[in-house]
Parts: structure tokens; C-alpha cells; sequence
């Protein structure tokens, strides 16, 4: 009897100790988190819900949030990836840095790359002056029908217009077709490898300004170090580095602040 309890018993203190290991490891590396928050715990909760988690966190927004309200809208985003399932928002911490350097800029014309949720877009979009507009870019399709609800709900959806496809398809045409002259203010949150194709694209394409500020995130982790590259050697960019941490989490992280000197 005792021989074969012992058995389950193991099994049960095995189990314990990998999820153990796996919190402590969470809590030092960022790697650790993101693997069991996107790909073992997200993978086995779609299984369980048939739903994705893009869909919890808007269910959770249209149910909890007020409509109308962007900032309702952000605060139940935030708390819901906080307390709940972790979501690659740019956050409340370094959603301070972003609002900061959206009133510097003061832009007519804003430019985000990487919509996801549209939990940025509707925080760039509550501190557009009158008549400014944001365009933002979305290449997953599930996401972008997540995020025009998103913004919806929240009420900007007169200053936001998104637009759907890869960057380097729609940034060529942003001129001609969006009736862009030059951005403002351009927010890179998307995939890391495009920060520094696509920086060099808006420049080709005559779309930065001289005064025109780029904000790029997650440049420490997941990490963007051949855009850090890029913009700090280059004669054409000032940049400022604010560290911060990666979202919901007390993982290093930072954002660059590259200003276009022309």
C-alpha cells in the first residue's frame, strides 16, 4: 500500500518543484515569463476557453470598462493583464513615458506601428489636440478586429484610423493614399526586426520632419539593438534611452527616444 501511494506522491512533488522552479525562474528572466504566458499558459487556456486572449481582454473591457472613456478603457486593460493574463501592451509604467513624450511632440499627424489590442492607440489618441489624427498599423488581422472595437468602446475611434496589412507595404503609401505630408510623432511597437528597415523606410519616403520624434519600445527586451544601432551613430537622430521594465512585470526593460534632426 505504502510502495504504490508513494508513487502518485512523487509524481504530485515533481509537478510542484518544475512549478516552482518555473515562478522563481519568472521572476528573474524575462524569457522564462514570456514562455509561460505565451506559449504554455495562453496555448492551454485558448484550448480550454475556444477563445483567444485577445478576445478575454476585450470581453473583459466591453463587461468592466465605461464606453466612452479612454482611460476607464486603459485602467481595466491594465488590471486585467496585471491580475490575470499577462498581454504585450506597452503599460502603465511605460505608458507614462509614452504619454510624456506625446505632448512634447504635440503631433498632427501621429504614426503606430504594432496596434495589437489598440491599448496604445487609444492612449496616444486621448492626448491629440483637435483636429490631429493617429494612424495606426495592425498586419494580424484577428488582432486589428479586436482593436477597432477596442477603440470604439473607447470613444476615439474619430482620431484613430487603422490601417491593416505589413508596414512595409502601407509606409510607402501613407503620402499618396492617407494624404500624409510628414508625421509628427511615430510610435514602433511592433516586430522588433522592422524598427530599423522601417525607420530607414520613413526616411526614404520623405516622411520625417526635421523635429519628427520616434519612440521605440521594448529596445532591452525582447530587445531592438540593431535599431539602437542604427539611430544612435547615425548624424541624423538625437536620441534619449528611458529605462523602465517590460510590461506587468519587473523585468529590465527600456524606450528610445530618437528625434530627427533633418
Amino acid at each position: 500500500m505504502l510502495e504504490n501511494s508513494s508513487v502518485p506522491l512523487f509524481i504530485v512533488f515533481i509537478l510542484l518543484f518544475i512549478l516552482l522552479l518555473i515562478v522563481v525562474l519568472m521572476r528573474k528572466s524575462g524569457t522564462a515569463a514570456l514562455i509561460w504566458n505565451e506559449i504554455i499558459r495562453e496555448k492551454v487556456t485558448n484550448f480550454i476557453m475556444n477563445q483567444s486572449k485577445e478576445q478575454r481582454i476585450l470581453n473583459f473591457v466591453l463587461q468592466n470598462a465605461v464606453r466612452g472613456d479612454p482611460c476607464s478603457v486603459m485602467d481595466t486593460i491594465d488590471k486585467y493583464c496585471s491580475q490575470k493574463e499577462w498581454a504585450m501592451n506597452v503599460g502603465n509604467e511605460k505608458g507614462l513615458i509614452l504619454d510624456k513624450t506625446v505632448e512634447e511632440a504635440n503631433p498632427s499627424v501621429a504614426l503606430e506601428l504594432g496596434t495589437y489590442c489598440g491599448y496604445s492607440a487609444v492612449r496616444i489618441s486621448r492626448l491629440l489636440k483637435a483636429g490631429a489624427r493617429l494612424l495606426t498599423v495592425e498586419f494580424n488581422p484577428e488582432f486589428a478586429a479586436i482593436a477597432k472595437q477596442m477603440i470604439e468602446f473607447a470613444g476615439v475611434q474619430d482620431k484613430v484610423k487603422l490601417l491593416e496589412g505589413p508596414s512595409e507595404e502601407i509606409i510607402p503609401q501613407l503620402k499618396k493614399k492617407y494624404e500624409v505630408d510628414t508625421l509628427d510623432f511615430v510610435f514602433l511597437d511592433h516586430w522588433k526586426d522592422r524598427y530599423t528597415p522601417d525607420t530607414i523606410l520613413l526616411q526614404e519616403c520623405n516622411l520625417l520632419r526635421k523635429g519628427s520624434i520616434l519612440l521605440a519600445d521594448n529596445i532591452i527586451f525582447p530587445g531592438a539593438p540593431d535599431f539602437l544601432n542604427y539611430v544612435r551613430k547615425s548624424p541624423h537622430f538625437k536620441c534619449t534611452n528611458y529605462p523602465s521594465h517590460l510590461e506587468y512585470m519587473q523585468v529590465e526593460d527600456a524606450m528610445e527616444k530618437a528625434v530627427f534632426l533633418g
